[in-house]
């Protein structure tokens, strides 16, 4: 079979390729009569109707599938002999037969050649943080916190105390929307109302009622409100003192230590802070090595490979917004809101798979294990949760990407100008991850 591949692009290509008529009969009559063996054709029993009467029944619909057949068979062969390797999916044309042959056409994108820039001009910071006892004992002070008891109070609001009220917001006596509530509850002097409305509160007693004027802020949120001045009438309803567990026995075995003991509770504390800085400084430092090898190696990107993307995409929005209670349906999802995000993860996937096979990265068994017991530490039963990724290779390709991804940042770290730097927990910790 002969095939003329045309240049239509950097990516793009044509390739025209030709079937022979004979080979397409002699497919069609062999179909035909694997067909007649079995087809029930009325005024005929089971595979005893003439060739001519099954062709009459089933020959359009089996030339259709031989041609599909071979078309896909042939454009496979071309595709193999020129050494081309296809992105996404080929648009067939079919052309008027010439002599003994059917021609075809087949539109195409194809990977682009990745190459990797020089790593060793690129300079790549390395997020480092050692928890130390002012990190355990910061982090014991924010589950004390999350479980503070709120007791209703006889005297006027202080700052930490919980109040609720009933607001109602007024600009030249006209209500605002978002400027009326009525329980609503916030812990006052602690910057979740704006400063005016905050300092209103404090001072304020069960029952008491107070107007003041309040100036929004010219890039408050709301648009409709920013750099105006509205009038606030609050009632207060109820003022709760807060009250923090002690550190002692009690407070340790709400948290799972079963004999109190407040130097096993700072032991498995200080576990959970180091896991979880170190899943936070490896998502950061792997940030930093992805954007790195972005900027050294531009890509020209098949359309089809973004547009799949862009599908997974909207796909995962769709299933999250109907897990939080949403129906998909009702919810818009351009696709080009998906775009660049959709850009970046072909790119990355192209550059990640280059730089593995060209340094042989691939992940090694011990490296899958060692994912795996990390993801098991933090569950009741860790022995349990192993046994469940091991029993089908398909829970693995989740900790073998998570290696692969390992092995490449620290290639990456290797060749590039690594420069450490120094991250507060606050800084960390504050960060999604």
């Amino acid at each position: 079979m002969q095939a003329q591949l045309e240049t239509l692009g950097q990516l793009e290509r044509r390739l025209d390729f030709a079937i022979p008529s004979a080979d397409i009969e002699t497919a069609v009559d062999a179909r035909l009569k694997r067909v007649a063996r079995t087809a029930r054709i009325q005024g005929f029993r089971p595979g005893k109707a003439p060739m001519k009467i099954v062709a009459a029944n089933y020959g359009l619909q089996v030339r259709e599938e031989v041609l599909g057949e071979q078309v896909q068979t042939a454009f496979a062969s071309a595709v193999q002999d020129q050494k081309l390797r296809v992105a996404g999916f080929p648009r067939f044309e079919g052309k008027p037969a010439e002599g003994d042959a059917f021609k075809f056409s087949a539109t195409f994108e194809i990977y682009p050649e990745v190459v990797v820039g020089d790593l060793t001009a690129v300079e790549v910071e390395r997020p480092v943080l050692s928890v130390t006892d002012a990190e355990v004992d910061k982090t014991i002070e924010i589950l004390r916190k999350q479980r503070t008891r709120f007791d209703r109070v006889e005297r006027a609001a202080e700052k930490g105390d919980r109040v609720i009220v009933d607001f109602k917001g007024t600009i030249d006596g006209v209500a605002f929307a978002g400027g009326s509530s009525e329980n609503y509850a916030f812990l006052a002097g602690e910057g979740q109302m704006l400063p005016e409305f905050d300092s209103a509160v404090v001072g304020m007693k069960e029952g008491d009622t107070k107007t003041f004027d309040l100036a929004f802020p010219a890039d408050y949120q709301g648009k409709d409100v920013a750099g105006k001045t509205a009038q606030f009438e609050v009632t207060v309803k109820n003022v709760a003192g807060a009250t923090m567990p002690e550190l002692d026995a009690a407070f340790a075995k709400t948290l799972g230590v079963e004999d109190g003991s407040i130097d096993a509770l700072r032991a498995e504390i200080r576990k959970n802070v180091e896991r979880e800085v170190k899943r936070r400084l490896t998502a950061r430092g792997k940030e930093a090595v992805m954007q790195a090898l972005l900027d050294v190696s531009p890509l020209e990107l098949p359309r089809a490979l973004v547009g799949q993307e862009i599908g997974r995409l909207i796909e995962n929005a769709r299933q999250e917004m109907q897990q939080r209670g949403f129906d998909p349906k009702e919810m818009p999802f351009p696709p080009e809101l998906f775009e660049e995000q959709a850009k970046r993860r072909v790119s990355l996937g192209l550059i990640l798979a280059e730089v593995v096979r060209a340094n042989n990265l691939q992940a090694k068994p011990e490296q899958i294990q060692t994912i795996v017991a990390e993801f098991a530490e933090s569950y009741e039963h860790p022995e349990e949760v192993v046994k469940w990724y091991y029993a089908s290779s398909d829970r693995l390709e989740g900790p073998e990407a998570l290696a692969l991804e390992d092995n490449v940042v620290e290639f990456v770290y290797s060749k590039a100008k690594t420069v450490e730097k120094q991250l507060a927990f606050d800084e960390l910790m504050g960060q999604q991850a």
